[in-house]
């Protein structure tokens, strides 16, 4: 059997990562799984909504990191793997989870893929997506105030404390690991040697 390959796109919040590896993971079709890390986010269900509200949502220890272990494990050999779903506008995981079938190729998009060196030795490639902090912050805005149902003042202010300090200190680190860096939009001739790069 083919060793799976698996694929990981980083970048800050609102940088257009998961846009991105959906894209590819459209344009390869059959070839490509995807997965995202916001999906590993820890169950806060024992805390209390305003204990919950405090977590710094921006710091890689709120990632249940064995979950995704076990799900990327099942991917690689082959198996269907079951994958949490969570709710982020209470901070719980909910009790469905979505099984997702293995492919040749697995694009996983987050926050913080390169950080740990366990995972970071594991992706046959890596991509960073640029993106400037202006334009960020407005596509947060956009989804976090449309699909999460948060105020403009509570996503200006968790971006100040947490989402970009995080960034500087976790986040743009990973430049410096990945393979390749792209900025968002893409033009075609990037995109084409992304797929071309994915497949390998």
């Amino acid at each position: 059997m083919k060793a799976i390959r698996l694929i990981a796109v980083v970048g800050g919040s609102g940088s257009g990562k998961t846009w991105l590896a959906a894209e590819l993971a459209g344009e390869l079709g059959d070839e490509a799984a995807h997965l995202c890390l916001d999906n590993f986010y820890k169950d806060l269900s024992h805390l209390s909504e305003p204990e919950r509200e405090r977590v710094n949502f921006d710091d890689p220890a709120a990632i249940d990191w064995d979950a995704l272990r076990v799900v990327l494990e099942s991917l690689e050999r082959g198996e269907t793997a079951r994958v949490p779903v969570y709710d982020f506008a209470e901070h719980v995981r909910k009790p469905e989870v979505v099984e997702l079938e293995s492919r040749p190729i697995i694009l996983v998009d987050g926050l913080w893929l390169l950080h740990p060196e366990w995972l970071r030795k594991r992706f046959a490639l890596s991509v960073f997506v640029d993106c400037p902090e202006e334009v960020r912050l407005q596509r947060r805005l956009e989804r976090d105030v449309i699909a999460r149902g948060r105020t403009r003042e509570s996503v200006n202010k968790q971006f100040a404390g947490h989402v970009q300090p995080m960034h500087d200190r976790f986040v743009e680190p990973q430049r410096e690991w990945a393979m390749r860096c792209v900025t968002t939009p893409l033009v075609n001739e990037e995109k084409e040697g992304l797929l071309a790069a994915c497949r390998g």
